[in-house]
């Protein structure tokens, strides 16, 4: 997997995936696009919706949204590196089981979303889940 960052003028970069997809980052506190660290949240988010979403098809639950909320603690000094990261998984459908939607989000989180694996090594990561019941 490859991908190229270019700066775009002022504190504005281009990144550009080896498969041809560009996201545009502000290092200006993201006052234009996503700060790299906030694409680093997003990013996590993405893979763990990816994995909780497909876990609790495969369990045949009645799944229509997950949204992920995502917390990111910094410390203080420089570099202000993530110390907590906290996902709020808030999934909604039909009759939705809660052991389902635990395991889903334990087994992204321990097992298979790389971008969370990745950071584990130097951010504290917790999770948790509510269900809400889809009124369709």
């Amino acid at each position: 997997m490859k991908a190229e960052v270019k700066w775009i003028g002022e504190e504005m970069f281009a990144g550009i995936s080896e498969s041809g997809h560009t996201i545009v980052l502000d290092a200006n506190g993201g006052k234009l696009a996503p700060s790299p660290l906030e694409n680093v949240l997003l990013s996590l988010g993405g893979c763990s919706s990816v994995d909780v979403v497909s876990i609790l098809q495969k369990a045949r639950q009645g799944i229509d949204g997950c949204v992920v909320e995502i917390n990111g603690t910094r410390i203080d000094t420089v570099p202000k590196l993530f110390s907590d990261i906290h996902l709020h998984f808030k999934i909604t459908g039909k009759n939705v089981a809660e052991k389902h939607v635990e395991r889903a989000v334990a087994l992204s989180a321990d097992k298979y979303c790389s971008v969370a694996l990745m950071l584990n090594k130097a951010v504290n990561i917790t999770h948790d889940f509510s269900i809400i019941e889809s009124t369709k």
